[in-house]
């Protein structure tokens, strides 16, 4: 039987994010105007979010270390993609997919989600013109860190860099963020 639901577009980026290069903080990658605020109350058991994210990375030579994404309700990573480990072989300017699921597994002040998702991109292997897919997270699925439903979160992507450089760069030209249900 159908949910009797339907597919949504939350928001989306019209612009690009800032560009996140030679630092080793959590920083937001989205344009101010890309973070949506869901409403409290707004999630349910089964509901289902994705984030997809698109753009261009670049990563130093021989010493790029890891990039880790973090979908986050407000400071509460709610999704982790785990450190992904990026290819010794130096790229610029590549594109880069990332896309994550996460379904509501519990709701109220304890409120959590299971996600799993990909990121896709060049910069993961040691072949130009080649795209290589890792999953997210790069270990075993968890549920990601609670929230509280019961009040307004803004929904926003971080990114990590493991080593800092100004050859190691991400920048998101394209972002939505979707209700599937």
């Amino acid at each position: 039987m159908s949910l009797q639901t339907w597919q949504e577009t939350l928001i989306s980026a019209q612009v690009d994010g800032t560009a996140l290069s030679n630092t080793t903080t959590a920083t937001s990658i989205l344009p101010a105007a890309a973070k949506f605020t869901l409403p409290a109350n707004y999630m349910s058991i089964g509901k289902v979010l994705r984030v997809t994210a698109k753009g261009r990375i670049s990563n130093v030579v021989t010493t790029p270390g890891n990039l880790t994404f973090e979908v986050r309700f407000g400071n509460t990573a709610v999704f982790s993609g785990g450190a992904i480990a990026i290819s010794t072989t130096a790229h610029t300017n590549v594109t880069f997919i990332m896309d994550a699921m996460m379904t509501c597994r519990a709701i109220g002040a304890s409120a959590n989600l299971m996600g799993i998702g990909q990121f896709q991109t060049e910069a993961l292997g040691a072949t130009a013109n080649i795209a290589v897919t890792s999953s997210l997270p790069v270990s075993a699925p968890a549920v990601g860190s609670n929230f509280d439903s019961t009040a307004a979160q803004v929904v926003d992507l971080f990114a990590t860099w493991s080593v800092a450089s100004a050859s190691n760069s991400i920048q998101v030209h394209e972002y939505t963020l979707e209700s599937l249900n």
